[in-house]
C-alpha cells in the first residue's frame, strides 16, 4: 500500500508540474493562421475541468487524481481499490468485501467501468452482456415510484452467487436501418434487438417496459455535482417559450437519504440526485451490496432462491466505504482537450453551435460552492451538458419512464473525453446502449427536439 500510494504521489507531482506548463502556455495557438476562425477561439479552453484537468491521452486517461487533490490522495487510492477489486460471497474472512449478490450484473465496478471508461454492448448474439444492463419497470401513478416487474424486480440480473439460479440471459443483434443523405450519399444505422432467454423466474410482465443502458465513462462527476442548481435550471425551458425547438426540463427524483423530492442530475435519465446515491445505487443493482441509503436486496416476491440466498440481514457496504468510493468518483479528473486551437476543431465549433447542438450540449458552466470537495469551487468548466432531460424521438425511445422522465426524454450527456473512449476502451460505441458505431451514427440517430439539428 505505502508503494501504491507514493507511485501515485510521484505521478501526481508530474503532473502539477505539466499543469504548470500548461497553464503558462495559452497563448501557443495555431487558430492565428486562420483568421477566420480566431473568434471562436477561448482561452484555457484546453482545461476543460479547470483545475481538475489533467494532460493524459493515454489508455489510463481516465484514472487520474487531479494534482490539486494531492493532499487525499490515500482516500483517492484505497477508493480506486474498492472500486476495482471483487466482491465475494458472505459471510468471508475479507469482511470488508463481502456480501456478493444473491443476484448480479457483475462483482465490480470495474467490470462495467473498465478503466473508469465507457461499456460496450455485445457485438454478436452470442456474447453475454456485461457492461450492458436492462432496467424493469411498470407505469406508475405516483411520478417518483418505480414498480417493478413482479418478476424480475428493478433490474435484470443475469448471474447468480452459488446456489442461485440466475435470471435468465439477453441475446442482443442487431438490423441494419439504411438512410440517405440529402446529398444522395448512403449510410447505415445499426438497429439493436433484444431477445430474453433462459429465464428461470417465469415470464417477463407484457406491461413491463425494458430500458438497455450502458455504463457510461465517469470522468468529471463531481465537478457536475459542483455545478449551483439555479445554474441548471437557468437553461430549462420546458413549455418552449423561446420558441426554438428545444424545450429541456429537469427530473425531480427521489433522494434516499433526505426522503425528500429533489432535483437529479446523473444517470441516463437523471434520475440520481447527487453522486453517493448513484455509487450505492449501482452497488445495490449491479452487485447485490446494500449500504445504509439500500439496505434491502432487491429480489422479487417470487424470487425464493434469491431470498434464500440472502444469508445475513445487515448493511454490507460500511458508510465510511461509501464515503470513500464516493469521492473516488466524485474526484476523476477531466484529461485536455486535444487540437483545441487547429483551424478544423473550430470550424467544427462553429457549426456545432450554428445548428443548436450547444442548446443541449451546454458548452461552459461555473461551479458553485462545493463542501465534499472544496478545490471543485468556483472552477469553469466545459462539460457540455445541460444535464436536462430532452425528448429525443421515438427511434431512441425504450418506452420506460423514470420518476418524471417519459419513455422518449433522456438526459443530455456530457460530452468531455469523448474522444479518447477509443484509446481507454478500444471501441466507439456511443447512445445508452452503445447501438452507435461512432460519432456519425450517433448524431443521426438523434430525433424530437434534435431532429433539426
Amino acid at each position: 500500500m505505502f508503494r501504491s500510494v507514493m507511485c501515485r504521489i510521484s505521478k501526481s507531482l508530474v503532473l502539477i508540474t505539466i499543469s504548470v506548463c500548461l497553464f503558462s502556455c495559452v497563448s501557443c495557438s495555431t487558430a492565428d493562421e486562420d483568421p477566420d476562425y480566431l473568434e471562436f477561439l477561448e482561452e484555457n479552453e484546453q482545461f476543460g475541468g479547470g483545475i481538475a484537468t489533467v494532460f493524459d491521452e493515454s489508455e489510463n486517461a481516465f484514472g487520474n487524481m487531479p494534482p490539486a487533490l494531492i493532499d487525499r490522495n490515500t482516500d483517492f487510492v484505497v477508493g480506486n481499490s474498492f472500486f476495482r477489486r471483487y466482491w465475494v460471497t458472505e459471510p468471508a474472512s475479507t469482511s470488508d468485501l463481502d456480501g456478493l449478490g444473491p443476484l448480479v450484473n457483475a462483482r465490480s465496478c470495474g467490470n462495467c467501468h473498465f478503466k473508469d471508461g465507457r461499456g460496450a454492448p455485445p457485438l454478436t448474439p452470442d456474447e453475454r452482456p456485461i457492461a450492458l444492463l436492462f432496467r424493469l419497470s411498470q407505469e406508475s401513478e405516483i411520478e417518483w415510484e418505480q414498480i417493478p416487474d413482479p418478476n424480475y424486480g428493478g433490474q435484470f440480473n443475469p448471474f447468480g452467487i452459488f446456489g442461485v439460479g440466475p435470471e435468465g440471459n439477453v441475446s442482443v443483434a442487431y438490423m441494419e436501418k439504411p438512410g440517405t443523405y440529402p446529398d444522395g450519399t448512403s449510410y447505415s444505422l445499426r438497429d439493436p434487438i433484444y431477445t430474453f432467454k433462459d429465464l428461470n423466474y417465469g415470464a417477463i410482465d407484457g406491461n413491463t417496459n425494458v430500458s438497455p443502458r450502458v455504463a457510461p465513462h465517469i470522468i468529471g462527476l463531481g465537478l457536475l455535482e459542483a455545478i449551483a442548481e439555479a445554474d441548471i435550471l437557468a437553461n430549462a425551458d420546458e413549455f418552449d417559450a423561446n420558441g426554438d425547438g428545444i424545450s429541456g426540463r429537469p427530473n425531480y427524483v427521489f433522494d434516499a437519504a433526505t426522503g425528500e423530492e429533489v432535483m437529479g442530475r446523473f444517470g441516463w435519465k437523471s434520475y440520481q440526485p447527487h453522486v453517493r446515491q448513484q455509487v450505492a445505487s449501482a452497488f445495490i443493482g449491479d452487485i447485490g451490496i446494500t449500504s445504509s441509503l439500500f439496505p434491502s436486496e432487491t429480489c422479487a416476491d417470487s424470487q425464493q432462491d434469491c431470498i434464500n440466498g440472502n444469508a445475513v440481514d445487515d448493511v454490507e457496504l460500511r458508510d465510511d466505504l461509501l464515503d470513500i468510493v464516493t469521492f473516488y468518483t466524485q474526484a476523476l479528473a477531466i484529461p485536455q482537450r486535444r487540437d483545441w486551437d487547429q483551424p478544423q476543431v473550430l470550424q467544427g465549433k462553429a457549426l456545432f453551435s450554428e445548428v443548436q447542438s450547444a442548446a443541449c450540449h451546454t458548452p461552459v458552466f461555473q461551479t458553485s460552492a462545493f463542501d465534499d470537495i472544496p478545490e471543485y469551487s468556483d472552477q469553469t468548466i466545459r462539460p457540455y451538458t445541460d444535464l436536462l432531460l430532452h425528448d429525443m424521438g421515438e427511434d431512441l425511445a425504450d418506452g420506460a419512464g423514470d420518476h418524471r422522465a417519459t419513455g422518449t426524454e433522456w438526459r443530455t450527456p456530457p460530452l468531455w473525453g469523448l474522444g479518447l473512449v477509443k484509446v481507454v476502451n478500444d471501441h466507439t460505441n456511443f447512445l445508452h446502449d452503445g447501438r452507435a458505431r461512432n460519432f456519425e451514427e450517433a448524431i443521426l440517430w438523434h430525433g424530437g427536439e434534435a431532429q433539426d439539428s
